[in-house]
C-alpha cells in the first residue's frame, strides 16, 4: 500500500502547492492501493482549511468513504512503539502523529513512505529495515 503523510496529501489537493505535480502523479499512478494514515486526518484538515477553505475537507472525506482511499489506523498496541519514538526523536521535535505514522508503516512493514518531511522521516530509522524509501522522489 501507498501510504501518504500530511504534506503529500495536501500538496495532491493544491495546485499552488511546488510539489502539487509530482504527488499527484504519484497518487494518481500507483499500482497499488492508496492509504492515508487516520493519525494525519486533523493536521490534513487544519492545513486544507486554511489553504483551500472549508469545503475541501468535506471532498476528501468523500473519497475515503468511496474507498479512494483506504484508511490505515492505529491499534492500541501502536501506542508504545509512538512513545519510544516520541522519546528516542525529541530532538528532532517528533511528535505524536509523526511517530504515529511510523508505528504505522512498520506495523504493516511497509518499505515506503509518501512525505515531503524529509527531514524527519529520513532521520528516524525504522525497525524494519535500515531507512524507509521517501517518495515522491
Amino acid at each position: 500500500m501507498l501510504l501518504l503523510d500530511t504534506g503529500v496529501v495536501i500538496a495532491a489537493l493544491d495546485r499552488r502547492e511546488p510539489q502539487y505535480p509530482a504527488c499527484r502523479e504519484l497518487i494518481e499512478t500507483s499500482v497499488e492501493s492508496v492509504g492515508i494514515l487516520a493519525p494525519t486526518i486533523c493536521e490534513i484538515d487544519h492545513l486544507i482549511g486554511r489553504r483551500l477553505g472549508p469545503s475541501a475537507m468535506p471532498l476528501l472525506l468523500r473519497d475515503i468513504e468511496k474507498g479512494a482511499y483506504k484508511l490505515a489506523d492505529l491499534t492500541l498496541l501502536d501506542f508504545p512503539r509512538v512513545r519510544e519514538l516520541m522519546e528516542r526523536y525529541a530532538d528532532l521535535d517528533v511528535g505524536f502523529v509523526d511517530a504515529a505514522v511510523l508505528a504505522i508503516v512498520e506495523r504493516l512493514n511497509e518499505p515506503k513512505l509518501a512525505t515531503l518531511d524529509r527531514k524527519r522521516f529520513g532521520a528516524m530509522r525504522p525497525r524494519h529495515l535500515d531507512a524507509l524509501e521517501l517518495l515522491p522522489t
